[in-house]
């Protein structure tokens, strides 16, 4: 069974493990090999302490258990996503009120739901706080950018960042308003 919940300071470590995973699954290719090699758990864990531990983030996990995980294993931290209002940026603050800022889901729980759940939850958050459209940006060679696309979010704006020594091409993905988020996600997918 998969649950969805906000995410506890003993999540950190968990939520670092997911990122790091997840990273050095997508994004071969696109980042360079040395820094993917030298992702850490224990940096990540500390970012993600803070961003659970700050009023101006809210971070969910998706939590697996029962006949999902190994028997005895309890549950398992499976995917995460991070969002809040947007974040003072070059452009961002124009192309919506809300911010998703982070989601990854691990490779074997891919397909199943996960992410779309995790959407539904930083979306129907960033509504209850007052915001009425979202975006997220994600690299443009990512290969899981359909995903977006499939939930309604519309191409917006592109940009570069520049990151690990080079810079990549990103696109903004826009729901506005924030209800085209929360339709395409039901919470039972």
């Amino acid at each position: 069974m998969i649950s969805i919940r906000r995410a506890k300071p003993s999540d950190a470590i968990s939520i670092g493990s997911v990122h790091v995973a997840a990273w050095r699954s997508a994004y071969p290719g696109i980042l360079p090999d040395d820094f993917l090699a030298r992702l850490s758990v224990p940096r990540q864990a500390a970012h993600y302490d803070a961003a659970i531990r700050s009023p101006s983030t809210s971070v969910f996990v998706a939590s697996a258990s029962g006949a999902d995980v190994p028997q005895g294993s309890g549950s398992r931290v499976v995917g995460f996503v991070t969002a809040g209002r947007s974040r003072a940026g070059e452009f961002t603050c124009r192309l919506a009120e809300g911010e998703v800022e982070t989601l990854y889901v691990l490779d074997d729980w891919r397909d199943r739901g996960v992410g779309r759940k995790l959407m539904r939850a930083a979306g129907g958050h960033l509504a209850e706080i007052g915001c009425r459209s979202c975006f997220l940006w994600v690299l443009r060679d990512n290969p899981s950018r359909w995903f977006y696309q499939r939930l309604g979010g519309k191409p917006v704006a592109e940009a570069l960042i520049q990151f690990a020594g080079a810079k990549l091409p990103q696109t903004a993905f826009v729901w506005d308003p924030i209800e085209k988020l929360l339709a395409a996600s039901p919470q039972e997918s």
